[in-house]
């Protein structure tokens, strides 16, 4: 049996793991997507300036191209970068999204708590 810890260690290792500052860096140049798949309860505390919030549990559902519940903002050809609260959420989520044809898909290692823990902005949920 596989166990979660395992899960996201794999995970890890096949995706763009950015810091805070290499986000905060590509937030500044624009274009950027970044999607925080945190429940909502936990985005309302805060989130990243201009995330949307796409909970894990409805991810999949919403950035599949032909859905016809297609997130307006999730594109398969842009730039996403995926955040949770720690990272592990992030991490599997990227692999998700990776999976479903997005090419270009990066998660926030340390998630929102180390981006917080860097000083950087936290703002209401903009979804």
């Amino acid at each position: 049996m596989t166990r979660v810890q395992e899960l996201v260690t794999a995970a890890l290792a096949g995706i763009e793991n950015l810091r805070p500052a290499e986000l905060a860096e590509e937030l500044s140049r624009g274009d950027v997507l970044v999607v925080d798949v945190r429940e909502p309860a936990e985005a309302a505390r805060g989130t990243l300036p201009g995330a949307v919030v796409v909970p894990r549990g409805l991810l999949e559902f919403l950035a599949e191209g032909d859905s016809p519940r297609l997130h307006p903002w999730l594109v398969p050809e842009r730039r996403v970068v995926v955040c949770s609260a720690v990272g592990a959420r992030s991490a599997l989520a990227a692999t998700t999204l990776q999976a479903l044809g997005y090419g270009d898909v990066a998660h926030l290692a340390g998630g929102v708590r180390g981006w917080a823990e860097e000083g950087r902005p936290l703002t209401a949920d903009q979804s």
